[in-house]
């Protein structure tokens, strides 16, 4: 069995290889622009499959793909343009609650099956300087929403109702139920390898998020 994640990002590469199963890397090449009114949570449905597919296309292997949006009623954050955009994000975000939702695709030529699922993320009131010191650190600028919740010196996140891991990029249990139902066998559960506290009603079933 070939496992690929198709994947650039480092975080989601990270909580793949907890569950130390073998897989290589094959990033997706894929047009992210939102479509007029798309809602978040469709947005990343939309887009794990996309990038699953483009990869899949080349491969008899198993493709696993991800996508992640940051999003408030019928706004998207996306990744911010310059720091400008971060520090604008920021502040937008700060002090109040968001939706993040992470879809999870697994394919295997045309054959696609996918899931989702939504956390609720509150940021702390952070100060104006704290915002610009770490803008000036760089970590926002890749990152959808401007922020890394796993980032352990700005620590921007005060509250997740929901997956931790499907914050970071790559829900735990989303993964594992996907690559159970095609009957590949992980070395770890879930529960074992999940860097956070896993529970299997926050983070397996696919959510669909009550706006807020």
């Amino acid at each position: 069995m070939r496992l690929i994640l198709a994947s650039a990002s480092q975080r989601r590469r990270a909580l793949l290889d907890t569950f130390k199963l073998p897989f290589a890397v094959g990033a997706a090449d894929v047009d992210e622009t939102p479509r007029p009114g798309e809602p978040g949570h469709e947005l990343a449905v939309r887009l794990a499959r996309a990038k699953a597919l483009t990869v899949a296309g080349g491969t008899d292997g198993f493709v696993l793909a991800a996508d992640t949006v940051v999003w408030r009623r019928d706004h998207l954050y996306g990744k911010p343009e310059d720091a400008d955009d971060a520090r604008a994000i920021l502040r937008q975000l700060r002090g109040g609650t968001h939706l993040v939702t992470t879809a999870v695709a697994l394919a295997r030529g045309s054959v696609i099956d996918e899931r989702s699922v939504t956390s609720r993320v509150t940021l702390r009131a952070m100060r104006n300087d704290e915002i610009e010191a770490y803008v000036a650190s760089g970590d926002p600028l890749d990152k959808a929403g401007a922020y890394a919740i796993q980032n352990r010196d700005f620590k921007p996140v005060s509250r997740v109702t929901g997956c931790r891991c499907a914050v970071v990029g790559l829900p735990i249990g989303v993964v594992h139920a996907l690559l159970s139902s095609r009957g590949v066998v992980t070395p770890l559960s879930p529960r074992e390898c999940c860097p956070y506290r896993y529970g299997e009603n926050r983070c397996v079933p696919e959510a669909r998020p009550a706006p807020i």
